[in-house]
């Protein structure tokens, strides 16, 4: 179920404003009776029409993005720095980045016109896992590691990790982080609560989807069987 407005907007027929004002003034019908609640919740198979014109539902895409940094990840930015936006401007359709990742911060991010779809994976509740590759200013002490794990104490609550190991041991200033927490900068935080500072950031691995194949700055459709397994978590 999507909302009228927003079912309007996805299908590239107008913005959300617009979408609005054409329900408002009674120009919208769905299933051959007008709705004027911008709210009115609306399925794919739906009849909908505006100014007796059917809209036609957007394909819904799924793509897996491997963010470089300096990319915001936002539609659009007032001092016009480079966003996510830019590298999908050959998409028709306008795709959202489900959750975010800082400017600095590299790796992966699945971008999609599915709400519904975005809306669960970024809900607390689902526990959708994300790995990190954590570059350290110094090796780390392995008794910290343990501590990550068991819990530590920070000033939005208590936040503990899924997982967390070395690298390598040729590799003791990197550290392999799973969490599947959306707290804002929380990997840092943690970090920076042991005494650490994160100098480089890597998402490697989103809802079980890895890089593999998928250089720095590209992105890739998922498969279907991808998709069918997000929609399952």
């Amino acid at each position: 179920m999507t909302k009228l407005s927003k079912f309007l907007a996805q299908s590239g027929h107008c913005s959300r404003r617009a979408a609005t004002e054409f329900i408002k003034v009674g120009a919208v019908k769905v299933n051959g009776v007008t709705v004027m609640e911008p709210y009115y919740e609306v399925k794919d198979e739906d009849s909908i029409k505006v100014n007796n014109k059917r809209v036609i539902p957007a394909k819904k895409l799924y793509f897996l993005f491997n963010k470089p940094q300096d990319v915001l990840c936002t539609l659009s930015d007032p001092q016009d720095r480079n966003t996510i936006a830019h590298t999908f401007k050959n998409v028709k359709e306008r795709l959202y980045p489900i959750g975010r990742l800082d400017r600095n911060t590299t790796g992966l991010i699945i971008m999609t016109n599915d709400g519904e779809l975005a809306q669960k994976l970024s809900h607390p509740k689902y526990n959708i896992p994300k790995t990190y590759h954590v570059t350290l200013h110094r090796p780390i002490i392995m008794e910290d590691l343990e501590i990550l794990k068991t819990g530590v104490t920070l000033e939005d609550g208590f936040m503990k990790v899924d997982e967390a190991k070395l690298a390598s041991t040729h590799s003791p200033k990197t550290v392999i982080v799973t969490i599947h927490s959306g707290r804002n900068h929380i990997i840092k935080r943690l970090f920076a609560a042991l005494h650490y500072f994160v100098k480089k950031l890597d998402r490697s691995n989103v809802a079980g989807l890895s890089k593999k194949g998928l250089t720095l700055g590209t992105y890739r459709a998922l498969t279907d069987r991808e998709v069918e397994k997000l929609k399952g978590l």
